[in-house]
């Protein structure tokens, strides 16, 4: 179970990205944290697991404080929450099978993992898990070879390798077509029911929030506004979300919003990954 009690994130300049927020999020729950540009979403989902430092507040997952931890202790507890990135974050230059087994470098060792040394049963699972998320047999193929749908499966797969108590998910089908999109989305349901798996999906797509997840958290300006079922979700519901405006046209990005959600990725995995293995 995660829970989240007077969440405030606040930069030296004064301004509050995170006022105060406070959910609990229990196991095998996969709810949707949807809201306007800007409100705090992914500022939310780093300070989970750290890779933005809260500045007040408490954040446990199984009674575990996370934000009193130190390195070697958060590396540890950061096995157990697994982030898939919205620019998928893979080494494009490595195999599919390379970068889902990535997800056992907190477990393996720096050394092993420079050698590429996994242990037998942690390479038929990742073969498994790229059954379950549809690349049979495209386990040699370059990452760089795939296309945007399937290199998001290998870093669900990647995720999945970790055996994670919490999943926490940017912008999935940010870069998706609308058909690969309720592809992904439906089979991140699928995994979190198979796996009894919590996640936080940070997701602009409105009704594709309401058609997969258990629960809608409505996120703006820094402060919980809504927090319901899918079907509570209503138009009239929408406008405490997103300020009133036509809320319709969340559901996309501008290129330039892209382009800085894919920077602050890059910088936050190549932070998370580096920081499994030392």
């Amino acid at each position: 179970m995660l829970e989240i009690t007077d969440l405030t994130k606040r930069y030296p300049d004064g301004f509050e990205a995170l006022k105060s927020v406070e959910l609990t999020l229990p196991q095998g729950q996969l709810a949707a944290l949807i809201g306007p540009s800007g409100a705090g979403k992914s500022t939310l989902i780093r300070c989970v697991n750290r890779l933005v430092e809260p500045t007040e507040g408490s954040v446990k997952l199984d009674g575990t404080e996370v934000t009193d931890l130190g390195r070697s202790a958060l590396r540890g507890a950061r096995r157990d929450m697994a982030m898939i990135f919205q620019s998928y974050a893979l080494v494009e230059r490595l195999s599919v099978m390379e970068n889902v087994l990535s997800g056992r470098l907190g477990y393996v060792g720096f050394f092993n993992s420079l050698l590429r040394r996994f242990p037998s049963q942690d390479i038929q699972r990742a073969y498994k898990l790229l059954e379950q998320v549809g690349l049979e047999g495209l386990h040699d193929r370059r990452a760089d070879e795939l296309s945007g749908g399937q290199q998001q499966r290998v870093g669900i797969a990647r995720a999945l390798m970790q055996e994670p108590k919490l999943l926490l998910v940017d912008e999935p089908t940010a870069s998706l077509d609308p058909r690969t999109a309720h592809q992904v989305m439906g089979l991140l349901a699928d995994l979190c029911d198979e796996h009894d798996l919590a996640a936080i999906i940070n997701i602009h797509d409105v009704p594709l929030a309401k058609e997969y997840t258990d629960r809608i958290l409505g996120l703006n300006a820094g402060q919980l506004v809504f927090d319901g079922p899918p079907a509570e979700l209503t138009d009239e519901v929408l406008p405490d979300i997103y300020g009133g405006e036509d809320w319709s046209a969340h559901g996309e990005q501008s290129a330039d919003e892209e382009d800085d959600d894919d920077d602050e990725d890059v910088r936050s995995s190549g932070q998370f990954l580096a920081e499994e293995v030392l």
